[in-house]
């Protein structure tokens, strides 16, 4: 249980401070990111900076979170269950796992301030993190370094694309528009 101490001070910080959809600023910003004008970047960090005004900080008493969505969410559902306890008595507050059906629909409670904390996958990160205010503060590690991803290109013996360079400025497809 002590490697999610970790985790629940970084999602307290979050689920407490962040503005979110709900806490947007009224006041005009000067910004040069894509953020949605909703929110504000002054300080040039590409996310949306804390409200001005601490009376718009929210600090619910019940939480809600999600991870990224899966086609049976029921399955998350019952694996984040351990840490969602442990979360709750941690932060002595409710945690709600709340099960998405698409990445659409969880930027979507973000920016409405119906989820507090998520678990983005890779590519729709950039849309929470302008469309919804969300502010990323943790990736996902194994063994002490933080994972990632790796794109194989894979072709034929007789394709002209030999090396990566080859693909620049080609049309490339992926599983997901987002990805």
């Amino acid at each position: 249980m002590k490697r999610y101490s970790a985790i629940a001070a970084c999602m307290m910080l979050v689920g407490l401070l962040s503005g979110g959809g709900m806490a947007a600023r009224a006041e005009p910003c000067q910004q040069s990111s894509g953020l949605d004008e909703a929110y504000c970047d002054a300080d040039g960090d590409l996310v949306a900076d804390l409200p001005a005004d601490p009376a718009k900080w929210r600090n619910p008493d019940t939480l809600v979170w999600a991870f990224a969505p899966i086609e049976d969410p029921a399955v998350y559902a019952q694996l984040f269950r351990p840490f969602t306890q442990h979360l709750s008595h941690c932060l002595d507050r409710q945690i709600v796992y709340y099960p998405v059906q698409s990445s659409a629909a969880e930027i979507s409670a973000m920016r409405a301030g119906r989820l507090h904390f998520a678990g983005f996958s890779t590519g729709p990160t950039v849309e929470a993190v302008n469309k919804a205010g969300a502010v990323p503060f943790a990736g996902k590690g194994e063994n002490g370094a933080l994972r990632g991803y790796h794109l194989v290109a894979i072709v034929r013996a007789d394709s002209p694309y030999q090396t990566l360079a080859d693909l620049k400025g080609k049309r490339v497809a992926h599983v997901s528009a987002a990805s």
